[in-house]
């Protein structure tokens, strides 16, 4: 099997447990099961197929019954108390601290760089402005942010982007992209740090209500929408964002770091519910 740190589903861990053991003798779920205290010959097999969910109490026990020890058992632990987290609190504080406990045992968690790049803003905007200011001292890039931000933390971060490869020194001492534009991984705790980032830039756009119209474009419309007209617009926004991002890539040179903001969010509940939401509002309610 692979390394415990290169999963981010307990339940895709616990499958190709089986799976392995399996392959290799007569195990079966009857026995995963009574190794590991339940009652049920099938309760993993179905946790396995998202029929039924682990609990933190009975996730120490699970990695017991699959000879987990030490810190594999504690990262198995966090997988599963990620997994079932109430809010993005809860699931920000699992994801790090398997990060950290991954760290402290020289392993790389997968989608670690990705999320402790999107969950500050810090990153995204130091990432453009350093390339273009050759030269400059840490000190002088803080000075270029238009939010608060000291020499020391850009010089960390500067420390961050380039161990993260999306930066790198040439024999000058001088900053370049490794890419010019960045995708998300696909792992699932990178979107939950990137809402942190788009909370930031939110809060940010209010606060450049106070600049002049000609450094600034913000506007906005309220609409009545069907569902259909809502997928529509998601996608014309996505091929919209395409070209603006091929428009400033297309440039080698950078005048000033901006931020592009795209809302289009309900500001009212459905109107007109089918018989499944009126359905799942039914069983919400039992």
């Amino acid at each position: 099997m692979k390394e415990i740190v290169e999963y981010t589903d307990y339940r895709k861990y616990i499958q190709d447990y089986y799976d392995e053991r399996k392959r290799t003798s007569a195990f079966s779920w009857h026995m995963f099961a009574q190794k590991a205290g339940f009652a049920s010959d099938v309760y993993l097999k179905y946790v396995c197929e998202g029929k039924k969910n682990l609990s933190v109490g009975s996730a120490g026990s699970v990695a017991s019954a699959m000879g987990l020890v030490g810190f594999e058992q504690t990262y198995f632990v966090l997988m599963v108390s990620y997994a079932h987290a109430k809010d993005d609190k809860t699931k920000r504080a699992a994801f790090e601290e398997r990060c950290a406990l991954a760290n402290a045992h020289k392993m790389r968690v997968l989608g670690d760089e990705e999320f402790n790049y999107f969950k500050s803003w810090k990153n995204s905007v130091i990432r453009e402005l350093a390339p273009h200011m050759p030269g400059a001292k840490p000190l002088e890039m803080a000075r270029a942010c238009k939010q608060k931000i000291s020499a020391a933390e850009v010089s960390e971060t500067l420390d961050f982007l380039v161990k993260a490869k999306l930066l790198k020194k040439d024999k000058n001492g001088n900053y370049q992209q490794t890419d010019k534009a960045i995708r998300m991984a696909p792992v699932e705790a990178v979107p939950l740090a990137a809402r942190d980032l788009q909370r930031q830039m939110g809060e940010f756009a209010i606060q450049s209500l106070d600049l002049p119209l000609s450094e600034r474009m913000i506007s906005g419309y309220t609409l009545g929408l069907t569902r259909r007209a809502y997928e529509r617009i998601k996608k014309e926004t996505e091929d919209y964002y395409r070209r603006v991002v091929a428009i400033a890539t297309d440039e080698d040179e950078t005048e000033q770091v901006y931020r592009l903001n795209v809302q289009l969010f309900p500001l009212s509940e459905r109107l007109n519910k089918n018989e499944t939401d009126l359905n799942k509002e039914e069983k919400n309610e039992k």
